[in-house]
């Protein structure tokens, strides 16, 4: 039994109830009025509502319960309103709200950056910005790399995503339309090719292989026809590739690109955002490289379990620019900073175990799954960070992104709220307290729908 996993409040259903056609009228009239006031630039990708949740469960404004396998996009790491985190955030809100840590001092902020500092790998000191996102950690990591190093450039990598905001967007490189009519972007970006396990850019015949001549392409290419290694200040990447297709670079590689980019002086910068806070199975997705020490660790999404909160951890002797050079006047709010130590004591007291637990069960059962369909191609992932790559058959491993698309639409019809990653995959990253239960259900779901897959 995981006694984490016990106190979790079990006082509603654990698995999906439809009760209406959906959207139901409450719903419809929900996106009716969202329509005519909200930005169409969010990508919804089916019509949900949300009345209440709670665990890995999503009530409806029209009373249909929902199997939550995202999270909120990787958010929620101790699921919907854990009852634990939910009386953090009230006590620190009966005390004060606000007080603006760029300013003054409190306790929730000290004692979260304290936690944060000795939780990454390696034994340098660290220290600890905060912010309020993803993308606004990346942003503050590119400032903090040109202060250090006194370089301008950087170099990410094709496929992978760090954010929207200009200095972020400008180091994506998963989806042009991401990037479209935005121009100019940030200069001085370069992308190099992230070894690939499947389908790899350089058509080598092994994962190991495709990691060499990655890191030959940054040496032998970028370096020496594009971009001198003395004016590149740090190299990002995610240590799984997130929206990207939740790929898992080859076993190796992290230390090798370390140690290429140090022996030219250059940072890591490692974009944990949706990676991190125990979704792999352990605290951070980089420790699954043994002897690996990022100099720049960023988080976000499962960090608050919901609440916006943003944090860069550096080493101590790369974060060494002064009083107003960079700040924030929301980041380290007291009342996320609260919900964000409750959140790491119970990821790493029971919840970062159940997710290497319940992601290997779903792993294995994706596994027995590919071998009833053709649709099925590459399985990957670490923890509850899966991705499954849709083929039209295994043997050619031809994408099949409308036959992915068809899986998101039709789980969400079947009460699972799952989305795609990547070209042609479909993406697992649930809260942390998932339950073999809803995997099982997951998987029946699945089995069902592939069998009605076009082209069947």
């Amino acid at each position: 039994m995981n006694p984490v996993l016990d106190r979790i409040e079990t006082n509603y259903s654990l698995l999906p109830e439809i009760n209406t056609p959906i959207p139901g009228p409450k719903t419809q009239a929900l996106i009716a009025k969202d329509s005519q006031y909200v930005t169409p630039s969010y990508p919804r990708p089916y019509p949900l509502s949300v009345a209440d949740a709670k665990g890995c469960m999503v009530t409806d404004l029209d009373g249909n319960h929902f199997l939550d396998l995202n999270a909120g996009i990787a958010v929620v790491s101790t699921g919907h309103s854990h009852p634990e985190v939910v009386e953090v955030i009230q006590e620190q809100a009966r005390r004060f709200i606000h007080m603006a840590g760029m300013e003054f001092y409190y306790h929730p902020m000290a004692d979260l950056a304290e936690k944060l500092a000795l939780s990454v790998p390696g034994k340098s000191p660290k220290k600890v910005f905060f912010c309020n996102s993803g993308t606004e950690a990346v942003e503050g990591a590119m400032k903090l790399a040109r202060h250090k190093t006194g370089r301008q450039k950087f170099i990410s990598f094709f496929r992978g995503f760090h954010g929207r905001t200009y200095g972020s967007m400008s180091l994506t490189a998963s989806k042009s339309s991401q990037q479209a009519t935005f121009s100019p972007l940030v200069p001085g970006v370069y992308h190099a090719h992230y070894p690939y396990t499947y389908r790899c850019p350089f058509n080598t015949q092994s994962p190991e292989a495709c990691a060499r001549a990655s890191l030959e392409y940054i040496e032998e290419y970028l370096f020496k026809m594009v971009v001198p290694p003395n004016e590149v200040a740090a190299i990002i990447l995610e240590p799984i590739l997130g929206e990207g297709g939740y790929v898992v670079p080859p076993a190796g590689f992290l230390n090798q690109l370390s140690a290429l980019a140090h022996k030219h002086g250059i940072l890591i910068i490692c974009d944990e955002v949706q990676s991190g806070v125990g979704r792999t199975g352990k605290l951070w997705a980089c420790e699954w490289e043994e002897g690996f020490e990022p100099d720049i660790l960023l988080s976000a999404k499962g960090l608050a379990s919901g609440l916006p909160l943003g944090a860069i951890i550096a080493k101590s002797e790369i974060m060494t620019w002064g009083p107003g050079a960079h700040a924030s006047t929301f980041g380290g709010n007291p009342v996320n900073c609260a919900a964000a130590i409750k959140t790491l004591e119970l990821v790493e007291n029971g919840l970062m175990q159940n997710a290497e637990i319940q992601g290997n069960y779903l792993m294995d059962g994706l596994r027995e799954l590919q071998l009833q369909t053709p649709y099925i191609g590459e399985i990957r992932g670490r923890g509850l960070m899966i991705g499954v790559e849709i083929v039209q058959n295994q043997a050619s491993k031809e994408k099949a992104p409308q036959i992915r698309d068809y899986l998101v639409q039709a789980a969400f019809e079947r009460g699972l709220l799952i989305l795609g990653c990547g070209e042609s995959s479909i993406r697992f990253s649930p809260p942390l307290v998932l339950q073999q239960e809803q995997v099982d259900y997951t998987l029946a779901v699945l089995t069902e729908l592939l069998a009605k897959a076009p082209g069947n």
